[in-house]
C-alpha cells in the first residue's frame, strides 16, 4: 500500500487529502496515517496539514522500492520490488525465491551487497550506497538454447540506459562488463534453473557503480563509478527505474533474441569488436580479431587463415582493455 501512496502523492500537484486517498485506495484513514509513517522512515519527506491533506515535497535520497516505482514504466519488469539493506547476494536471494514461485519480473535490488557473484567464481561486493546491485527474474518458456542472448541483450540495455541517464559514453566488453575508456563500471552475471527443454526461470544480476570514489589497490586502475566519470552524484531510485524499463525494452521487446537491428545495435557499441583478442580452446590459446557478434551473442574472431572462429564462453583478453 505504501508504493500506491507514494505515486499518488508524486503524481499531484498540490496537497491530498486522506479522505480522496482513502476512497481511491479503499482503506481507512488510520492505514493511509500508518503507511505515511512507513514512507517518512524511508525518506519520504511529506508535509501534513490539517483540512489540506498530505504533500510529498522530497524524495528518499538511497535505494527505496516505493521511489523506484514512482518512476518505473514498465509492465513486467519491475512488477514486484525488493529493495535490501544487507545481503550476500542479490542473484541468490532471487534464485530463491525464483524455486518458490516468484513470478517474472520480480526484481531485488540491495544498498549492500557482501558476497555478490561474478563470472568464473569471482566476487562482486557493493559497499553500502556506493553502487546500484539488482537481479531480475524472467520466465521466458523457452528451451535453454533459446535464451543465449539474455547477456547480451542486458548488456545493451543497461549500457544504453547509462549513456542516455548519465551522458555518458560508455561501451559493452563482451561477453558481460560494460565499460568507460578502459575501465570497468558495470558487471552482469545471468544464471538459470532449467530442464532439457524447458528454462523455469532465469536471474540476471546486475552491479553497477554508481557512488565509488575509490576502489581496493587490486583493481583500482580499471575500476570507475558514474560518480568518478561525471563529477555528480546522480538520484539511484530514478535511474534503477530507468534501468529497469531498458531492460524490458530490450529484453521482452526483442523476446530474448538477439537479431536484426538489435544485432546492430550489440555490435555498435561492442568494445570488443575490432579488437585483437585471445582466447582459450582447450589448453590452447588462440588469437585473432575480433569481427562481430552472432545472433546468438558469440563472439565472432577472425584467426589468422581467414577462418571465422564463433567463441561463446570462457575468458577472453582483448588488447587495450584489462
Amino acid at each position: 500500500m505504501q508504493a500506491k501512496i507514494a505515486k499518488i502523492l508524486y503524481s499531484a500537484e498540490s496537497h491530498v487529502s486522506g479522505q480522496q486517498i482513502s476512497q481511491e485506495l479503499g482503506v481507512s484513514r488510520q492505514a493511509i496515517n500508518k503507511a505515511v509513517m512507513v514512507l517518512r522512515d524511508k525518506g519520504f519527506e511529506i508535509e501534513s496539514v490539517t483540512n489540506k491533506g498530505y504533500l510529498l515535497k522530497k524524495m528518499p535520497t538511497v535505494l527505496c522500492e516505493e521511489a523506484i516505482c514512482c518512476y518505473l514504466e514498465t509492465k513486467l519488469i519491475g512488477k514486484k520490488i525488493y529493495v535490501l539493506d544487507t545481503i550476500g547476494s542479490t542473484n541468490e536471494y532471487l534464485k530463491d525465491l525464483g524455486s518458490k514461485g516468484a513470478e517474472a519480473g520480480t526484481v531485488v535490488l540491495a544498498r549492500e551487497q557482501t558476497a555478490g557473484k561474478g563470472r568464473l567464481g569471482r566476487t562482486w561486493q557493493t559497499k553500502k550506497d556506493d553502487g546500484v546491485a539488482l537481479s531480475v527474474l524472467l520466465r521466458p518458456e523457452k528451451a535453454p538454447a533459446e535464451i543465449s542472448s539474455i547477456t547480451p541483450l542486458t548488456g545493451l540495455a543497461v549500457c544504453r540506459a547509462i549513456n542516455d541517464f548519465c551522458k555518458l559514453d560508455s561501451r559493452i566488453k563482451w561477453p558481460n562488463d560494460i565499460i568507460v575508456g578502459k575501465k570497468k563500471l558495470v558487471g552482469i552475471l545471468t544464471e538459470m534453473s532449467a530442464e532439457f527443454d524447458r528454462v523455469d526461470y532465469t536471474v540476471t544480476g546486475i552491479g553497477i557503480n554508481v557512488g565509488h570514489t575509490s576502489f581496493p589497490a587490486d583493481i583500482a586502475h580499471k575500476a570507475t563509478s558514474i560518480l568518478l566519470e561525471t563529477g555528480r552524484h546522480i538520484d539511484r531510485n530514478k535511474f534503477a527505474a530507468f534501468v529497469l524499463k531498458y531492460l524490458e525494452t530490450e529484453i521482452v521487446g526483442n523476446h530474448y533474441t538477439l537479431s536484426g537491428t538489435s544485432v546492430f545495435d550489440y555490435q555498435s557499441l561492442c568494445a570488443t569488436v575490432g579488437r585483437s583478442v585471445t582466447f582459450a580452446r582447450g589448453r590452447r590459446k588462440i588469437s585473432g580479431m575480433a569481427v562481430g557478434i552472432s545472433n546468438s551473442g558469440e563472439l565472432e574472431v577472425m584467426l589468422s587463415n581467414g577462418t571465422i572462429a564463433n567463441v561463446n564462453s570462457g575468458e577472453v583478453t582483448v588488447q587495450g582493455i584489462y
